[in-house]
């Protein structure tokens, strides 16, 4: 084995049984300074050293296998990664195996040519940016385990958020309200270098406009009525770590040269101060007002739209991202459950409801009906019926689930009215003379009895289901048998 050391990081491998090959190919590596050449002569040899190091390159000549397909497919096998080169002599046809895609940058001629060694070298190294953004983007999945939900919307800001994180960008975060802006923002915090700071959050649109400037910068004693003691603000709380300005739209224009003169400058006075004070802080902002239109409105600054608007993030509205929604109900059930709060369990028709609704309110309106549900159905299944009627209008056709299905196979368990049953609502039950249909006669009873049941209960089927002693799943089968619709009972 032969090993010839430079000043550069990168390493090559090369598998011939030829020594001048080996010899020829180090002295260009060498000249070029692009590195660390290791050779060895067999496959065998190769898959020793492969196990114990890594290579950003691997050149393959002649070697005891010595049909190319099969040696392609055991370095494969070996390393499914690494760009691979043949070493070929010139007089040789270049039939090669493999694709440009999985890392087979084709073949260089025999004697080597330093510049079309260097043209594959530069091959190598795209491949192996390529390769590695690859593998950074598919790590992103286990990133930020806040951000709940793996739909394609979601990895895509999952993307966004990776690349930007451990920066000191500027970022925007937009939405509609409720789709966890302020999340996005305490992400990006603790995955940043500031993560060991101060996270200070503010919401602009809460703050009155004369307030909100004593809020931001602090305000010194005697500055206004009421300031007795001087009193720092949220940028100065927020030193070496991050602000976030929530409802950045809601800003007012004056306060809006200000805060433009913080982002330019670095520096901000108190109230009532006349000592400037340097600001180290990171700025996020969010907003769910359409910024560009305020600014064709008149209601928001351009020039400091584009210094907000450094890297700008938008949330997709929770009816973009419906897959999100059994996971998302999981979650909040799991913090409810945590906190000592009553939880229900949705069963998958009422989760498949869900995801036919719009969502106006996003993730807040779905974890306050999820506490809503807890509340009514404490340590229950709810099923799509159970559900308020915005959630489940009567013209939704639910799918059969498996729970459904689970319950027609108990069916006789809970439908054989017996004549027990029976006795108790009519005392003494007369056969016609005629004779009757038996099993018409059993339905027409146990519709009635379901009606009067559903009535009874002011249309709540969890309820109604427990006055007549049967799963929450049959009666919701029978309901959709006798076309009985809870609202018109």
């Amino acid at each position: 084995m032969v090993s010839q050391e430079v000043s550069s990081g990168n390493r090559a491998l090369l598998i011939d049984s030829r020594e001048s090959h080996a010899q020829s190919l180090s002295s260009i590596l060498g000249f070029i300074e692009w590195g660390t050449l290791e050779w060895v002569e067999s496959l065998e040899e190769a898959k020793h050293v492969l196990e114990e190091d890594s290579f950003s390159l691997l050149f393959l000549g002649e070697n005891s296998a010595t049909e190319r397909g099969h040696s392609y497919e055991l370095l494969r096998k070996m390393d499914g990664t690494i760009p691979i080169l043949f070493l070929l002599d010139e007089d040789v046809e270049a039939t090669l195996p493999g694709s440009l895609s999985d890392g087979m940058l084709g073949h260089l001629s025999v004697p080597i040519k330093q510049t079309q060694l260097i043209t594959h070298l530069e091959q190598s190294a795209a491949y192996n940016k390529r390769r590695k953004s690859r593998a950074a983007r598919k790590d992103v999945s286990g990133m930020f385990g806040e951000m709940i939900g793996h739909s394609a919307p979601m990895n895509k800001v999952r993307q966004l958020m990776a690349q930007v994180a451990d920066s000191d960008a500027n970022v925007l975060i937009l939405g509609e309200s409720g789709t966890g802006k302020e999340v996005v923002a305490q992400c990006l915090h603790r995955y940043s270098a500031r993560k060991g700071n101060a996270f200070v959050p503010i919401n602009c649109g809460a703050i009155p406009a004369d307030l909100l400037e004593s809020e931001l910068f602090g305000h010194e004693k005697g500055a206004f009525t009421g300031a007795v003691t001087s009193r720092k603000g949220r940028f100065e709380l927020a030193e070496g770590g991050t602000i976030f300005l929530d409802e950045i739209g809601d800003m007012s224009l004056p306060m809006q040269v200000k805060l433009l003169r913080v982002l330019q400058e670095r520096v901000f006075e108190r109230v009532g101060g006349v000592k400037s004070i340097t600001s180290n802080v990171r700025v996020m902002a969010a907003t769910h007002r359409d910024l560009e239109r305020n600014i064709e409105e008149g209601k928001f600054r351009e020039d400091l739209f584009y210094r907000l608007n450094v890297f700008p993030i938008e949330l997709p509205p929770l009816c973009e991202r419906n897959g999100d929604i059994g996971p998302l109900i999981d979650a909040i059930t799991t913090q409810l459950s945590g906190e000592g709060r009553p939880v229900s369990k949705l069963m998958p028709s009422a989760i498949y409801a869900l995801s036919q609704y719009r969502w106006p309110g996003n993730v807040r309106e779905l974890s306050n009906l999820v506490e809503r549900m807890g509340i009514l159905y404490p340590d229950e299944e709810v099923e799509a019926l159970d559900l308020p009627a915005r959630y489940c209008p009567d013209d939704l056709d639910i799918p059969d689930m498996v729970e459904v299905v689970a319950a027609r196979e108990e069916e006789y368990d809970a439908t054989i009215i017996t004549a027990d049953v029976v006795n108790s609502f009519e005392q003494d039950p007369v056969l016609p003379s005629e004779g009757l249909d038996l099993k018409g006669y059993l339905s027409s009873l146990e519709e009635d009895l379901i009606r009067q049941a559903l009535i009874e209960c002011d249309g709540v089927v969890a309820q109604a289901a427990k006055l007549l002693n049967v799963r929450r799943t049959t009666l919701v089968e029978k309901m959709k048998k006798y076309e009985l619709n809870r609202n018109e009972v």
